[in-house]
């Protein structure tokens, strides 16, 4: 049963997470893809959600897919509970899944039950594409042939909504997509989304 929990923040949520657990966290194995923070020198928002993982107790394992191959991602994803997507660039985070494989790896997992967790950037990636996401992120510093995302989920999601450095950007993103057939989600920093096999809500903290 696929379980899904899609946030802007993790760590302002994280405490919502325990709709999803099946057991307390320190028996959980997780696997932290840490990728799409790489290329930012002042990034808070990644050591918050780290530490919070920590702090909850998960038997948490780095793995960076940068230079990653298929056969290093299937070895990494053996017998993991859980994976948690960190916030950063969302179009150097698809780059890296392409180049390795991760999203042929990961997404028969999580059809099994394997739990994905999504901050920002990791939120985008489970979608079916991450092209909407271009107002909000940078494209050039990659190349990419395909924008095509984990397919985890139909609706897209739309994170920090209400922040005012995107001020002007959220509503010109939901008009483009909406007309292109896509019901786009939004996410205020305080807010998840959450998959629990055929139930699909929004939760506040």
């Amino acid at each position: 049963m696929k379980k899904l929990f899609l946030s802007s923040y993790f760590t302002f949520v994280a405490d919502k997470l325990h709709v999803l657990l099946p057991t307390e966290p320190s028996k959980l194995k997780l696997l932290f893809i840490p990728t799409a923070a790489n290329i930012y020198k002042v990034k808070p928002w990644f050591y918050g959600d780290k530490l919070k993982l920590k702090l909850m107790g998960f038997q948490m394992k780095n793995f960076d897919l940068k230079n990653k191959t298929r056969a290093q991602v299937e070895e990494a994803c053996k017998g993991i509970d859980a994976v948690f997507v960190s916030g950063g660039n969302t179009y150097y985070l698809l780059d890296h899944v392409q180049k390795s494989g991760f999203a042929e790896v990961i997404a028969p997992l999580i059809e099994k039950g394997v739990m994905y967790i999504g901050s920002s950037a990791g939120s985008a990636l489970a979608c079916s594409t991450i092209e909407y996401i271009e107002d909000l992120d940078d494209k050039s510093v990659v190349n990419l042939s395909s924008f095509e995302g984990l397919h985890l989920t139909t609706n897209l999601i739309l994170p920090h909504y209400g922040e005012e450095k995107y001020e002007g950007k959220f509503q010109n993103i939901m008009t483009k997509w909406s007309k292109k057939g896509y019901e786009v989600t939004t996410l205020t920093n305080n807010q998840a989304y959450i998959v629990d096999g055929q139930k699909h809500y929004t939760i506040d903290v």
